[in-house]
């Protein structure tokens, strides 16, 4: 059984604390007022300093806690929150997450430049304080004001016994509280077991904390906030009486107060008030996260390699069982496909992710291009609720990045020349996701100026890429935007100009088996759609049989299956066209296209197939029927075959391709135009 690494553990959910901290954030700039948003960012902060403490990564600790200061102050009200305190505590995150991955490597005077940016975010006072986040001002200073209202609260707490082992630390948590104020602390001892039952790792003491502090308590709770559902807490507010007189207790000898303290805490907890109310969101916590398991990414693949393997197992027991007469085994043969079928759409669950963890990372990206390139930008995503298979949303992040760059820089027109053109002065991105049949469509729309066709022309044919005066239509000259090295970027910038970044975009969408479509309008703005398959895996496939060979098509692009006989066949030579509900589909020969070099079967089948508003008929010699598909990757040899996508292993251990419909589809239109131009 393997054991889930502490550090390992803390880096997942720093992880998921720093995305949290980034969108309050981002939510916060456009809501600088809302103390809500300023609330939740302050306690991001708080947590992931607590934390890093505990699991010993100190440099984020103490850089992390100037951010806190300062947020604590605008919590206070002490200073207001801004789109440059804002700014400097988004680019002093990206430095937490580095402190994180690598707490060991030299960040150099990066944290220096950092907290100086923050520094004057937040104020000349807020330097001063940044600078000696640490110190503690001396007693006079404490007494010397009265005018602040002091209060005293009686804490008593202790942590499970595997917390030392997890990680926590409970010297930090007794830090933190004395931070906030005077603090007397004991130990209670009592539940420590003889030596020869103890266990080294084990956390057997309890706390008993008397505390002064002008903090309410809140700042009590934020110290407790990462280990609160797994502990034992009881805070009670005392008088002054109660806590002059406790203070003490901890200059007497050990044995008393150690003694006291064991009797004290089963009496104080049944009138207690506070703890009672706080235990059953604790339980209610730990029922929620009960329901969730973080399982690591490797062992979903792992699991998905096996269901693919069963998958192939069952359909040869299909196979056998359709030869045989036997009763039995047919009947088991029916229930395992049954099983395996609904394991298989279990599986497939359990890999699929809203598009809506893609799309939450560009709130930061547009922010900082807004603020670099000076343009007002909006963002608007829609369809985030469309899951999409895990491999999927990871391979489209760099892609995405590179569409979003181009769109801002390219196609966004800054705000005088918007407001010059009659257009408002934010431009607007928009991000959306959609599902159609087997595919996701996700498109990246702005309103800007458009694509400029006369300078890509020029550029394409400065480049060789086309012939001068080479006629094309307007689809086939806008894609070539994609072709390695082009860009119609006058300087080269951070944002563009190299022409590697639409390259990038093309190689990885072919790779993941989609195709892209672009939309410009002068004047108006550009789209660019991305059709991608929603999964990698497994998809239910419709087999084929032309010529001897067995192919494989997406029965999610399927839209029906036509009988084409010999006469109708032969009349169609030289055209390619079939008659379906008054509209032309052109229609490809896979016999012809494959060159099995076989005559035709008698009774000929065409199936149509589709993508998007397009569509095409593929003329196969036999349908065998549906069929399970683990697909697999062709090999490298075979990577520049665009007919196909992948293959499968069928029943009887041959291997079937899985043909690509994006393709096949583009062929046929390709062909049909060819056509139209002939005659």
């Amino acid at each position: 059984m393997s054991t889930l690494d502490p550090v390992a553990v803390f880096r997942t959910e720093a992880a998921e604390c720093l995305e949290a901290i980034e969108a309050g954030l981002l939510d916060l700039t456009h809501q600088l007022d809302n103390k809500d948003l300023v609330d939740a960012v302050f306690r991001g902060l708080h947590t992931l300093k607590g934390s890093g403490a505990m699991f010993g990564f100190e440099a984020l600790a103490a850089f992390t806690h100037h951010c806190e200061t300062a947020f604590d102050r605008v919590r206070k009200g002490e200073v207001a929150a801004t789109s440059e305190l804002v700014a400097a505590v988004l680019a002093a995150q990206d430095h937490m997450r580095a402190l994180v991955d690598q707490p060991d490597a030299d960040h150099g005077d990066t944290g220096n430049k950092l907290l100086a940016q923050l520094q004057a975010a937040v104020g000349g006072k807020q330097a001063a304080a940044a600078a000696a986040p640490a110190a503690v001002p001396p007693p006079a200073a404490v007494l010397d004001a009265p005018a602040k209202m002091k209060n005293s609260w009686r804490i008593r707490f202790s942590l499970p016994a595997n917390s030392m082992a997890n990680g926590t630390n409970p010297l930090g948590l007794l830090d933190e509280l004395r931070d906030l104020g005077e603090c007397s602390v004991r130990a209670n001892t009592s539940a420590i077991p003889a030596l020869d039952d103890l266990v080294p790792t084990e956390l057997h003491i309890s706390w008993d904390v008397t505390l002064t502090s002008e903090q309410d308590r809140s700042a009590i709770d934020d110290v407790f906030i990462f280990v609160l559902d797994d502990m034992e807490l009881s805070v009670e507010e005392i008088s002054d009486t109660v806590a002059a007189t406790a203070a003490p207790v901890e200059e007497r000898a050990a044995p008393v107060p150690v003694a006291a303290t064991s009797t004290a805490v089963p009496e104080f907890r049944p009138v207690e008030a506070v703890p009672a109310k706080r235990e059953a969101p604790a339980v209610v916590s730990q029922a929620k996260a009960a329901e969730n398991v973080r399982v690591p990414a490797e062992r979903l693949d792992e699991l998905m390699d096996r269901v693919g393997e069963l998958v192939i197992a069952q359909s040869r027991l299909s196979q056998l069982a359709s030869a045989s007469t036997d009763i039995a085994l047919r009947s088991v043969s029916e229930e395992i496909e049954r099983l395996s079928g609904e394991l298989r759409d279990t599986m497939m669950v359990l890999r699929m992710v809203p598009v809506a963890t893609l799309f939450s990372r560009f709130r930061r990206l547009v922010h900082d291009l807004a603020r670099e390139t000076g343009k007002v930008i909006e963002l608007v995503t829609e369809g985030e609720s469309t899951e999409v298979d895990k491999t999927v949303i990871e391979r489209l992040a760099d892609p995405l990045v590179h569409l979003v760059r181009n769109s801002i820089d390219h196609g966004l027109e800054t705000p005088a020349e918007r407001l010059a053109s009659g257009k408002t002065e934010a431009g607007t991105v928009t991000l959306s996701a959609r599902q159609a049949g087997g595919e996701v469509i996700i498109s990246i729309k702005d309103d800007g100026r458009g694509i400029n066709r006369e300078r890509v022309r020029a550029k394409a044919e400065s480049s060789g890429l086309i012939q001068p005066g080479q006629p094309l239509s307007d689809s086939e000259l806008l894609q070539l935007i994609f072709a390695p090295g082009f860009s119609t970027a006058a300087a080269i910038t951070n944002l563009s100009g190299r022409g590697v970044g639409m390259d990038v975009v093309k190689k990885t969408v072919e790779a993941l088996r989609g195709a892209i479509d672009i939309v410009s309008m002068p004047g108006q703005g550009s789209e660019v759609s991305l059709r991608i398959p929603l999964t990698l895996a497994i998809i239910d496939g419709l087999l084929v049989r032309v010529g001897s060979g067995r192919y494989v098509i997406p029965l999610s692009a399927v839209e029906e299956c036509l009988e084409l006989s010999l006469e109708e066949d032969l009349r169609s030579r030289g055209r390619s066209f079939i008659s379906l509900r008054d509209s032309l589909v052109p229609f490809l020969r896979l016999r012809d296209l494959f060159r099995t070099g076989t005559k035709p079967d008698v009774h000929q089948k065409v199936v149509v197939i589709s993508t998007g508003t397009e569509r095409v008929g593929l003329v196969v010699d036999q349908i065998i029927g549906d069929h399970q598909t683990v697909i697999k990757s062709m090999s490298k040899l075979h990577n520049n075959v665009a007919t196909f996508s992948g293959a499968t292993i069928l029943g009887d251990g041959s291997v079937a391709l899985i043909l690509d419909v994006g393709h096949l589809v583009a062929a046929g239109q390709q062909q049909e135009a060819q056509l139209r131009v002939a005659g």
